[in-house]
């Protein structure tokens, strides 16, 4: 069908996986609202995007966490690029420990950024989707929201409520002709994986963030009659 002349929101968009699913979409020719919480890391971005690609970028600085800040910025956003077409909520953070040990304040963090998050920059674009019967929504959940493991249980909470929330959002939002995805890859070769701990193998071995914004891409241009309502992405070896 083709994405160029769309609008797409990228959550998360300064770094990792976010930074590359925008560089992938502004070469498809689709206008960008760009969302993170570094404003020189999303400056670097558009700037680099701009030299290279004919699309609009607007860019806003909030945290995911906070509803006001995110609301401030939805709107600048809309009135910079213009209503979002396209939603991938990529934002999030990890940390890991026991349930003993990890303060309750971190678990409290963990939860915000990732589900309620998700949920303030949906239901932010939401009516506007509605109101043209039209739009895609991708959330980015994790392997860890299929499954527990020790040491998970802030992160997997969190990436649980976004499969849920997803669901739930898909069966409401299906009659607008609204697709809505959830993602649930393994541990990708990211700045965010390597600050959390986990095992970060060579890059013919380990999923890169190519490869998760080549699987939004894909989903993207699905024909709209059809749409993936969970998607897994995993590496093929990490040994």
């Amino acid at each position: 069908m083709g994405l160029q002349g769309k609008v797409a929101l990228v959550t998360g968009a300064g770094k990792g996986i976010g930074k590359v699913i925008a560089t992938k979409l502004a070469a498809e020719g689709v206008h960008l609202a760009l969302l993170a919480r570094t404003k020189a890391d999303l400056e670097s971005l558009a700037q680099t995007i701009e030299k290279t690609s004919d699309v609009r970028v607007g860019t806003a600085v909030a945290d995911v966490a906070d509803r006001t800040a995110v609301e401030a910025a939805l709107a600048e956003l809309k009135e910079t690029v213009g209503p979002v077409d396209m939603l991938i909520n990529n934002a999030g953070t990890a940390t890991f420990g026991s349930v003993a040990e990890m303060a309750p304040e971190e678990w409290e963090r963990i939860v915000k950024v990732n589900l309620f998050g998700t949920y303030y920059v949906t239901r932010g674009v939401l009516p506007d989707m509605m109101a043209r019967n039209d739009g895609v929504i991708i959330n980015v959940s994790s392997t860890a929201g299929l499954r527990g493991a020790a040491t998970t249980s802030a992160y997997s909470a969190s990436k649980f409520g976004v499969m849920g929330f997803t669901e739930s959002l898909m069966q409401e939002a299906r009659k607008h002709n609204i697709r809505v995805t959830a993602l649930t890859p393994s541990t990708v070769n990211t700045e965010l994986a390597s600050r959390a701990g986990l095992k970060i193998g060579s890059e013919d071995r380990m999923m890169q963030p190519e490869d998760v914004a080549d699987l939004v891409l894909a989903i993207l241009n699905l024909p709209p009659r059809v749409f993936v309502n969970q998607a897994g992405i995993w590496t093929t070896n990490p040994q």
